[in-house]
């Protein structure tokens, strides 16, 4: 088993777009996942994802930013990152699914439409995983679903699979009915932190989740990603 990937507290400030003096003074409250060896803090890059993405609702659209801008994946267009990592092909509305499971299932599925799921059970089972530990739903009737890290060996290359339901499927503890999911596969942290970034700007959008689950056809809901992503570059 290989090593885990340690940060400095200097590259974590990098890594966030954040102050170096912020990331101590979080680090030291405990806020953020860490620990000191012979004096100096040290974390862990997937403590450190885990801890970002439990934080997602948290973030402001400064934030959000700022973490994007400090992830430059060479896998995504820098001016689209979510709609170049979409296809159609991995896009269903409505979503063929009732269940949490089902939902789960029919994204891989959808992204195995892009010939660069090499082995979809294995990258189910760790969806699922990582929605036991806790779910990726949130407030406003969206989900985040994907492995708990990153999966070269599973994934050809970085792809989003994308649905939409206008009844609701329960997806999540006290969230309610979610309608719109993104299932996010990246071959690496830096992928995964800068899409997941995009999405949390995108969200904050006024109205692009409403006209988002509006949407009647994947060409259609394409339109609407990429149209909003290039109001934020």
């Amino acid at each position: 088993m290989s090593s885990p990937h340690l940060l400095t507290i200097e590259e974590l400030a990098r890594e966030m777009g954040r102050d170096l003096r912020e990331v101590e003074r979080l680090a030291a409250k405990g806020n953020i996942p860490g620990r000191r060896v012979d004096g100096n803090w040290v974390f862990q890059a997937n403590e450190i994802r885990e801890w970002i993405e439990k934080e997602f609702e948290n973030y402001s659209v400064d934030q959000w930013e700022a973490l994007e801008s400090s992830q430059q994946s060479e896998e995504v267009d820098q001016e689209c990152p979510v709609t170049s990592l979409l296809q159609l092909e991995t896009m269903e509305i409505p979503i063929q699914a009732r269940t949490k499971r089902s939902v789960l299932t029919r994204l891989v599925k959808l992204a195995g439409n892009s010939y660069q799921v090499w082995s979809p059970d294995e990258v189910l089972k760790a969806v699922i995983e990582r929605e036991t530990i806790q779910s990726t739903a949130m407030e406003e009737g969206v989900a985040i679903p994907h492995p708990r890290n990153p999966m070269p060996d599973a994934i050809g290359e970085s792809i989003i699979a994308f649905g939409s339901s206008s009844n609701g499927i329960p997806f999540g503890g006290t969230r309610g009915l979610t309608h719109l999911f993104f299932l996010i596969l990246c071959r690496d942290n830096t992928t995964h932190l800068q899409v997941l970034a995009r999405l949390g700007r995108l969200f904050k959008i006024p109205g692009f989740l409403r006209e988002l689950s509006h949407a009647e056809t994947p060409e259609e809901a394409y339109r609407i990603i990429e149209d909003a992503e290039k109001t934020l570059s």
